[in-house]
């Protein structure tokens, strides 16, 4: 994604950073708006045209460094048992820090994911201060405010998951005391995401035209209020968010190969509901920056290769069942082959590498980043099913959750009767158990299973059991809040317990 210098008055969870608006141009399908410098504050939010650069500015921001690369791994998905640092072990040695609960809160990876994130909810915050008063055509104007309402909610849904209780800010500052806010309790985060996910899903078309694909859908606000809902334990809301999300009929589970759907060939497919774009630009390698494949490729010596970290772990390969091609779709094997062909050199330093965020090595083009053009899928149907089944078998539906369940083991059994049979179990307990397990290897290293443990009660458990693990109950359900961010609030910003 092609990003020119990009900042509308740049906020972090603190206050007011710059003052100027950077127009973005980005070059694939509704990023396609080409920049036109810098333009002061004063003159901008005046044409529609304004609108449309503020939008494509949003979304272009969402696979920055910190929000997509090492920062989010870190926060998203080192915290786990799925995963392991990879690399060499001398290299960035603070992610193990993650893996075993030890981070402390000066660790930079906090901090970058911290500004990260509310640099993105500034860019939503000021397209629903200003589109309002731009003269423009009134559906695209809706467009324009449901879509920043839907990004404000997932940036919170990412912070208030990492940190609990953080600064709900929903407006750039207009007076000193909106410089520097206090954290806002979890519930009043949690209720502000529900509002804006229910006020996105009103605004929001089902489809939209092939040049604008990438958009969030109604789909994406209902699946992610789905979501949402699931981590509040608000059951029934779950079962009618998901339910809504299949009554559109715009999704169904990706029919070509359940491996296939993470390759670049099948961005936003039929399962996709919400993806973040990237893109390989020609003749741009420097605004071709996404670094989410880069820093996971396999560590080897082809050009191709990347920097080899968030490996999966052989906790995580020992979970598959017998038989499951899901694990050949997830674990690249150093020594062996991919699909597409690619020896991955048996002297690599890592035993497994995460083949989801896999770019084929024919697909590198010198002087760019590795797997710049793989998009990173936020929401697909699979997990929309799994949710519906997991709501399903907490209200006692279990047939409903079998079927559910059947649906996302049937396509990955893939007409081979010998592998993966049917869930039968009525039993709640224990069919709540297989619905984790579901999750767990259907949805394996896309940044879900630290928050899914933590928000079923099970993080001492399963995490404390990682080799080297502090997990402490009561504290390591939530990482620290960024040193820095609380130095500069002048004690404003308190510091989560025990750290």
């Amino acid at each position: 994604m092609k990003n020119k210098k990009y900042n509308l008055q740049k906020v972090t969870g603190l206050g007011l950073v710059t003052t100027m608006i950077l127009f973005a141009g980005c070059s694939k399908s509704f990023l396609n708006r080409e920049g036109a410098g810098t333009v002061n504050a004063t003159q901008f939010w005046k044409t529609q045209a304004d609108a449309t650069a503020a939008n494509a500015i949003m979304y272009a921001d969402l696979h920055s460094y910190d929000e997509l690369a090492f920062p989010a791994i870190a926060i998203e998905s080192m915290g786990s048992d799925d995963v392991t640092k990879g690399s060499v072990p001398t290299d960035a040695t603070f992610m193990n820090e993650y893996i075993t609960f030890t981070v402390t809160p000066g660790e930079g990876q906090l901090e970058g994911f911290w500004t990260g994130v509310y640099n993105n909810i500034n860019f939503a915050n000021q397209i629903l201060t200003n589109v309002p008063g731009i003269s423009m055509d009134a559906s695209l104007k809706a467009q324009y405010l449901a879509e920043a309402q839907f990004i404000r909610a997932y940036d919170y849904f990412r912070l208030v998951r990492a940190f609990g209780a953080v600064p709900l800010r929903l407006h750039p500052p207009a007076t000193a005391a909106d410089y520097n806010l206090a954290r806002t309790p979890v519930a009043q985060v949690y209720a502000q995401i529900e509002a804006d996910l229910t006020a996105a899903a009103a605004g929001l078309p089902a489809t939209y035209s092939s040049t604008e694909i990438g958009h969030a859908t109604k789909g994406a606000a209902l699946a992610l209020h789905a979501k949402v809902a699931m981590y509040e334990k608000k059951w029934s809301d779950v079962l009618t968010y998901t339910n809504a999300v299949t009554a559109l009929g715009v999704y169904s589970l990706f029919p070509g190969g359940y491996e296939k759907m993470f390759r670049t060939q099948n961005k936003n497919n039929v399962e996709s509901i919400f993806e973040i774009q990237n893109a390989l630009i020609p003749n741009e390698p420097s605004e071709s920056n996404s670094q989410y494949s880069q820093v996971q490729m396999p560590r080897v010596t082809e050009p191709a290769g990347g920097w080899g970290f968030n490996d999966p772990s052989p906790n995580l390969i020992a979970e598959f069942e017998s038989g499951d091609p899901r694990l050949a779709a997830t674990v690249i094997y150093t020594g062996g082959t991919t699909a597409e062909g690619d020896v991955i050199d048996a002297s690599a330093p890592d035993p497994y590498y995460n083949y989801k965020s896999y770019v084929p090595f024919a697909e590198y083009v010198s002087g760019y980043n590795q797997g710049c053009q793989q998009d990173f899928i936020v929401l697909r149907y699979a997990d929309v099913l799994l949710m519906n089944a997991e709501a399903n078998a907490n209200l006692g539906n279990s047939s409903a959750a079998l079927a559910s369940l059947e649906a996302v083991r049937a396509r990955a059994r893939n007409g081979n009767s010998a592998i993966l049979p049917p869930v039968t179990t009525t039993d709640q307990t224990t069919l709540i158990n297989d619905i984790w397990h579901e999750r767990r290897v259907e949805l394996a290293m896309e940044f879900d299973r630290h928050y899914d443990v933590i928000r079923q009660g099970r993080g001492a458990a399963v995490f404390g059991a990682i080799p080297g693990s502090k997990y402490v109950a009561g504290k390591s359900e939530v990482w620290p809040i960024p040193q820095n961010e609380i130095d500069l609030s002048a004690g404003t910003l308190t510091q989560n317990p025990g750290y």
